[in-house]
């Protein structure tokens, strides 16, 4: 069927004579009011908590919609009562047979009352809409779906304003011959279905899905309740959700969009919508591009963060095999398996996200790029998993019991991310302490790739703080890393790190210690301690006139610490410090417009290379193995 571009500016203009009443004769025009027309399509921006605004454009899709779609004349409409188990109808195009009636010519149709054994069909050949206004029903059926719409050249459900409408399949369905397995939904449609109005849906889908749409699915201006054995709401080519609320319980996906011809990908696309999801299987899951713009969403699947799963159950919050874009909007996802998740890529460019994960907080297979929003990934197994990681902008709070970002292909030979290798190395050097560097021992074998241009980071993480199994640049903002406390990770695992701007303070354990690469053309000060300082005692930096570079307090245990800055000079000499207290203010144990006082002065050191070293820490033993100090200038 030809289908139309449903463009911004009409939806505008259809929203605003929609609130008016034509008189034509003893006709009127009647459209559903919607219920936020400043929320439509237009949304034109969202503020992230950087401060910075976004501007939100949504992509636009080609939809089944058009301007001519919501409105009627209501004296053109037939009316269906619905009375127990009889029905009659005031006039033409309706056939009924007990309690079943079938529509079967284009126009509009009210429908009132309760069935309590039967069944809604449309079966048309028209080219034209079929409207269906539930004026409070109530629809049961005990062998199949309350309406099922087996041909339309599309179906548009209005939710009359005021009204309160049910919709309830069977438990088992009686199909009429074996090899026959649709309508497989409570509301079931073969065609393009739309759901619009101030009204009331709840849909209970007790055999399979709640509401599906074997087409394209738009849900506009709408409230939706729906409780599902299986998926909540599904729209095969498409599903559109705009300034709805939607409060979905489902036994598999809660919304879903799942053609895989690479022609017509499934895409979701959601905007200025309130969306609640419980679900045993995806939150939200597409086989295209999930498409986020604005509005509300809270999600949680399979029970939460703490609920173990099995590695070939999928139990994500956001999904998709494609690509996942959000623009904006404020998320909580309490998930089981991947709080965010796309087999391609995922592009944040705002949003307020507090995610909770039992595995990753964000996957994306090939490339992550987030330019701004606030994200606090609260529990995960890795926080930031991807084989690009680009990070541009936005505020990031990562606590993780693995590595807090992972730059990873997924592929190759490795060990933690790394391979053995027998040659002295130098943490200036983009080495370990005790192990090589220069591109030897060992490290990282991947190509992955990070990068870090702006923004803010914090993580604390019990594996490595930031592992990438490749290459890495940072060119500005502030990445601060807690990192481990046992031997075996460190707060940077990379091939290479070269910092050429922005703040970067990294404390951990000394045995897999690392400092930026020695082609970094911003200085950076490696300091391994002769013996761990306790979790929260201060680590400073003061210049020559005892100004303070740096005071950090890390949250854990640390042996050594990790500071690159634009302040640092070259040839300038600086004072570490250990202990006494800040008179700054702390953010994640970095201290702002700080003086330091009643610390102990470790050394002084003058940056005469662009990775200075101070201390040794010893060895780190390994099975089979001695590992060597740490080579370089020392202080």
């Amino acid at each position: 069927m030809k289908k139309q571009i449903f463009t911004t500016l009409t939806l505008l203009v259809l929203l605003f004579t929609a609130a008016c009443s034509v008189s034509t004769g003893n006709s009127s025009t009647s459209a559903v009011a919607a219920t936020n027309t400043t929320s439509q399509a237009t949304q034109s921006s969202a503020t992230a908590s950087s401060g910075t605004t976004v501007e939100v454009t949504p992509t636009e899709l080609d939809t089944h919609e058009a301007e001519s779609d919501y409105t009627w004349n209501t004296s053109d409409e037939v009316n269906i009562t619905l009375d127990g188990s009889t029905i009659t109808a005031s006039g033409s195009g309706v056939i009924i047979d007990g309690s079943i009636a079938t529509i079967a010519s284009a126009g509009s149709y009210r429908l009132s009352g309760t069935l309590n054994d039967g069944q809604i069909i449309v079966n048309s050949e028209a080219e034209a809409p079929i409207r269906l206004i539930l004026d409070g029903v109530n629809i049961s059926n005990s062998s199949s779906a309350a309406i099922n719409i087996e041909a339309a050249d599309k179906v548009i459900i209005i939710l009359a304003e005021g009204s309160d409408n049910t919709l309830t399949d069977a438990s088992d369905y009686v199909y009429p011959s074996a090899d026959v397995d649709e309508p497989n939904a409570a509301l079931f449609s073969k065609d393009d279905l739309t759901i619009y109005g101030s009204g009331q849906l709840t849909v209970n889908g007790n055999f399979n899905d709640a509401i599906g749409s074997k087409d394209g699915l738009v849900i506009r201006d709408a409230n939706i309740t729906v409780n599902a054995l299986d998926d909540g709401i599904r729209g095969k080519d498409y599903l559109v959700v705009e300034n709805s609320t939607l409060i979905i319980t489902s036994g598999g996906d809660g919304l879903k969009s799942d053609n895989d011809d690479v022609d017509a990908l499934g895409t979701i696309q959601i905007t200025q919508s309130n969306v609640t999801i419980s679900a045993e299987g995806d939150g939200i899951s597409a086989e295209g591009q999930v498409e986020i713009n604005s509005g509300t969403l809270n999600i949680t699947t399979g029970g939460g963060s703490s609920v173990p799963f099995s590695d070939d159950s999928s139990i994500k919050g956001v999904k998709s095999t494609s690509s996942l874009l959000i623009n904006g909007g404020t998320f909580a996802l309490n998930t089981t398996d991947d709080s965010l998740h796309s087999n391609g890529s995922i592009t944040i460019n705002g949003g307020t996200l507090t995610l909770a994960s039992g595995d990753d907080g964000i996957h994306a297979d090939v490339s992550l790029e987030i330019n701004d929003g606030s994200i606090d990934i609260s529990t995960c197994y890795e926080g930031l998993e991807s084989n690009i990681i680009t990070i541009n902008g936005a505020e990031i709070h990562i606590l993780a019991s693995d590595d807090g970002i992972n730059g990873s292909s997924g592929s190759g030979s490795t060990q933690g991310g790394a391979q053995f290798g027998n040659i002295p190395g130098d943490p200036q050097n983009g080495g370990f302490l005790g192990i090589p560097g220069n591109g030897g021992g060992f490290q990282a074998t991947g190509g992955s790739q990070f990068a870090m241009n702006g923004g803010y980071v914090y993580v604390n993480a019990e594996g490595d703080g930031v592992d990438v199994n490749g290459t890495g640049v940072m060119t500005g903002g502030t990445l601060l890393v807690d990192g481990p406390t046992n031997s075996g990770n460190g707060a940077l695992d990379f091939n290479s790190f070269t910092v050429s701007g922005g703040l970067l303070v990294a404390a951990s354990s000394a045995g897999m210690a690392m400092a930026p690469s020695a082609d970094s053309s911003q200085p950076s000060i490696f300091v391994a301690l002769d013996s761990p300082a306790s979790a929260g005692k201060l680590f400073s930096l003061q210049d020559e006139n005892g100004n303070t570079v740096v005071a950090y307090a890390p949250a854990k245990p640390y042996q050594t610490v990790v500071v690159s800055s634009p302040e640092l000079e070259s040839n300038a000499t600086y004072t570490i410090l250990t202990g006494g207290s800040s008179s700054g203010t702390a953010k994640d144990g970095l201290y702002s417009g700080s003086q330091v006082s009643n610390a102990q002065t470790l050394t002084t050191v003058t940056l005469a290379s662009t990775v200075t070293t101070v201390g040794n820490a010893g060895v780190m033993q390994m099975p089979g193995r001695t590992g060597q100090p740490v080579g370089g200038p020392r202080h």
